[in-house]
């Protein structure tokens, strides 16, 4: 039987799923990571398991992450998501969600592609932390503090630094699965060589 992380629930196979295929996995692709960025954002407040359940609403209700699409909603488009029981329907974190995708847009725009921005606050490489105990688990870090303040002042809402270090916890910018967990190891051998930053250079 594979050893996992100590918070994950593995009486839920799409908790383990999600935490076997997806999790601490580097991800450069910018459909992804505004994926990720808005269900994060949507978690504020609640547990992960919860936004987890309601992930295939969210992508229809948010044209599977189509950040020009979701850019592009107006007022009817609130209105008929507000009555969606297949989401959170909290009016702010709905409209923090367009509003996220309009500075989204804008960060392709001067950096090439968002990957590309959010890489460049590990210095493109993922931090490895030593987690050997629920306690070692960071709710945040300098990084995400930093990151955090930087989408604020790019007109992102409802990431303060807590929500984006979770969102680095996702898409691998920090890999923190606990020292124990099959995954930890798999993800640093995989990735290893990984040279993001001339992947990213050589996208644009």
């Amino acid at each position: 039987m594979c050893t996992r992380c100590l918070w994950l629930d593995q009486t839920k196979d799409d908790y383990v799923l999600y935490h076997d295929k997806e999790w601490g996995v580097p991800v450069i692709d910018d459909h992804t990571l505004f994926e990720f960025i808005t269900l994060e954002s949507a978690q504020a407040g609640l547990s992960w398991y919860t936004i987890l359940k309601k992930r295939a609403a969210y992508q229809l209700a948010f044209a599977q992450f189509d950040v020009q699409k979701v850019a592009a909603m107006g007022e009817q488009d609130v209105e008929l998501l507000m009555s969606n029981a297949g989401i959170i329907r909290n009016e702010k974190k709905i409209r923090a969600t367009i509003n996220n995708a309009m500075a989204f847009i804008e960060i392709q725009k001067t950096y090439g592609s968002f990957a590309n921005y959010q890489w460049q606050f590990v210095n493109y490489s993922p931090i490895i932390n030593q987690i050997n105990s629920k306690a070692d688990y960071p709710a945040q870090s300098e990084i995400s503090v930093a990151f955090a303040k930087d989408l604020k002042r790019k007109g992102f809402k409802f990431l303060g630094p807590t929500t984006v270090y979770a969102h680095m916890q996702a898409c691998g910018m920090v890999n923190d699965h606990d020292n124990q967990c099959f995954r930890k190891s798999q993800i640093i051998e995989q990735y290893k060589g990984l040279d993001i930053a001339s992947i990213l250079a050589n996208r644009g």
